[in-house]
This record gives structure tokens, C-alpha cells and sequence, in this order.
């Protein structure tokens, strides 16, 4: 593990991050202004409300541009004025559901807006690491239980699904065209499971849906309980990412590939399994199993196989089930009682770094 180098690797560096408003992008964006780079923001909007970005006064300590990124000549200006040393690309709209009711804009926001981006990285001439974060929805879900690896087959029948394997395939294309070995841009590829975290206030996820109902006692609607899904905290999945740039940095042959970032295949939680061991953390835990048609169809397992990141990168999960749970509870817990969720971000991220340098030791 290479905390230490992370720390120093990232000060004073130029680092633009894509949907920085965004859960993902807020957290990332925090870490990375701890450490001391120059961090610059580029989102479209504010996603939600509450929002984690407003909550940790992010557009105090950072740069920030409100564009959307689809805009091909505004996101080409904006990258030559900043000259970046790193890119970290998460903008997208990443709601499954919201794909069915916004499919055109789930395309134009996965698709065309990564598009933009690798047109306006073409023309430049100085070194830049990029990490393209897309999903481990990338993937042909054939419901296997051994875990995609990285050459696995891509595409996805739902339109988010649909568009991010899309989105895969333009990320191979340019990098074979126009990002060649004597390239000063180097790109790498990070897909990730089901992240869960605090300040996650997203729409129809479980469980951002379970603390605004439990906040107010009430019970959650448990629609999918048998779901099995890749779990794991935001704060690893990012570490993940900055590790791949800065090996990426170092190493050019990591260029064009890709890396999976998941829990361990034996660590399967369900959707059931994660609302029971949150009851532990929260006083007053009620659900209720719905049963009915879906208005929507989605699979009912997704597991990643990361022995790829955990052998050229030395990443992998070190937080247990229980600690995940414990993690995220305790985030909202203290948000809902002093609304101080800018300390307990700062203390979660501290502590995980605490771990991370007692595995070193």
C-alpha cells in the first residue's frame, strides 16, 4: 500500500475531476485538496439535495467550472487553460433506473461526454495521466459467479448498462488511434461495483433510500432482497483510482489497460444482508419485502474478479463487511444529529489512511 506516496505524489499537481458535484467526484475531490493538490472541478449541475459537495464547501477550496462536458469547444478550452496533470473522469449519470426515463440523456452524458473528452485530449501535447472511470456494468452480464475479469465480454441490454460498454469501446478506439505508444497522454481504465458511502444522496439506491426513511421512522421498501452486488466503501474504490494514476504516471506500459476495483469474490452481501447488519448501527431498523412487476429489468448478480489491480497495482478491499456498515452508519448518523458531515469525512478518510499504513508496518 503507497499512502504515503499518494500523499506527496498528488501535492501541488493540477488535477481536474470530472463530476465533482457527485458523490464519487466529492469525496475524490475532498481527499485529493487534503493532500494538496490544485484540485479543479467540472460538473454540470448539483446532482442532489442534499448535496456531500455543498456540505464540505468544496467550491471554497477548489476551482470549479459548471459545463457540461458534452459541449465539445467549452471543455476543449477549459483543458488547454488549466493544463492538468491528472484527469479524473466520473462525470456521468449513473442511476439505472434514471436510464429508462432519461435514456437520451444517459447516452449523451456516458457516451458523448467521455467522447468530448478524449477529442479535446487528442490534441495535446503534454503529459497528462488520465483514469476513465466507467462501471462494472461495462460488462455482458451473463450472471456468472467467478467474477468478470477485464477481458470479459462487454455490453449490457438497459440503457445505462447499453451506454456505458459503449463508452468502453470509444475509450479502446481512441486510445489505438490516436493515444499511441510516443503519446504524452496516457489513459487508463477503472470500473468499479456498487460504491456505498456517506453523502451518497442519490435516488432509488438502497442506501441512501434506507437512512431518509429511518431518519424519519419509517419503514424501508425492500424491493430486491435476494440481490447480490460488489459492495464496498467509496473511500477504497478511490484509492484504487489514485493509485492506477499514479502508476499510471509512473509506468506507461498500465496505458490502455484496464482494472477492476471490488471487494473480495467470497465477501457476497445481499441487498437483505446489507439492511440487517446496518440494524446494528441504527436504533430503529424497519423494512418491509415488496413483491411485484418491476418497471424495470436488472441483474441479480454482478461480481468483479480484481486480481489484475491487486497484482500490478497492490490494491485491494482491506475494510470487512462489518467495517463498511460501520463506516456508512456512523457518516449519516452524525450528519442527521449535528449536520457536521465535513469532520466525519475528514475523520473517515484519516482513519482508512491509518489502516492503510499499519498494513505497510
Amino acid at each position: 500500500m503507497e499512502t504515503l506516496a499518494i500523499k506527496k505524489f498528488f501535492r501541488n499537481k493540477k488535477v481536474i475531476v470530472t463530476g465533482h458535484t457527485g458523490f464519487k467526484g466529492s469525496w475524490l475531490s475532498y481527499w485529493l485538496f487534503k493532500n494538496g493538490a490544485n484540485v479543479i472541478g467540472i460538473s454540470n449541475n448539483i446532482p442532489t439535495n442534499p448535496s456531500h459537495y455543498k456540505s464540505l464547501k468544496l467550491k471554497n477550496n477548489i476551482k470549479e467550472y459548471f459545463i457540461n462536458i458534452a459541449h465539445f469547444k467549452k471543455l476543449d478550452n477549459l483543458i488547454r487553460k488549466i493544463k492538468p496533470d491528472f484527469i479524473f473522469h466520473l462525470a456521468a449519470q449513473s442511476i439505472v433506473k434514471k436510464s429508462f426515463s432519461e435514456p437520451l440523456n444517459t447516452w449523451n452524458s456516458n457516451t458523448f461526454g467521455t467522447l468530448s473528452l478524449l477529442d479535446a485530449l487528442r490534441k495535446i501535447k503534454r503529459n497528462i495521466a488520465v483514469v476513465l472511470i466507467t462501471s462494472d456494468k461495462s460488462y455482458k452480464n451473463l450472471e456468472l459467479d467467478r467474477g468478470y475479469t477485464e477481458n470479459d465480454l462487454l455490453g449490457g441490454d438497459d440503457p445505462y448498462s447499453g451506454s456505458k460498454g459503449a463508452t468502453e469501446i470509444l475509450i479502446n478506439s481512441y486510445i489505438k488511434s490516436f493515444f499511441n505508444n510516443n503519446s504524452k497522454v496516457l489513459i487508463s481504465v477503472a470500473r468499479a461495483g456498487n460504491v456505498i458511502g456517506g453523502g451518497d444522496w442519490s435516488s432509488d439506491r438502497l442506501i441512501p433510500d434506507c437512512v431518509k426513511s429511518w431518519s424519519k421512522g419509517k419503514k424501508v421498501l425492500i424491493r430486491n432482497p435476494n440481490s447480490t452486488r460488489p459492495w464496498q466503501h467509496v473511500i477504497e474504490v478511490l484509492y484504487g483510482y489514485m493509485l492506477l494514476a499514479l502508476k499510471l504516471k509512473k509506468n506507461k506500459r498500465l496505458h490502455g489497460e484496464a482494472f477492476n476495483f471490488g471487494p473480495s469474490l467470497t465477501n457476497k452481501l445481499r441487498v437483505i444482508d446489507i439492511v440487517k447488519k446496518m440494524r446494528s448501527n441504527w436504533k430503529e431498523v424497519n423494512w418491509k419485502i415488496v413483491k411485484g412487476k418491476k418497471s424495470f429489468k436488472e441483474s441479480k448478480l454482478l461480481q468483479l474478479n480484481s486480481k489484475k489491480s491487486k497484482k500490478l497495482l497492490n490494491w485491494n478491499c482491506i475494510l470487512s463487511s462489518e467495517q463498511t456498515i460501520k463506516y456508512v452508519t456512523e457518516w449519516y448518523k452524525i450528519f442527521y444529529k449535528q449536520k457536521k458531515s465535513q469532520i466525519i469525512t475528514s475523520e473517515q478518510l484519516e482513519n482508512y489512511e491509518r489502516l492503510l499504513k499499519n498494513i505497510v508496518k
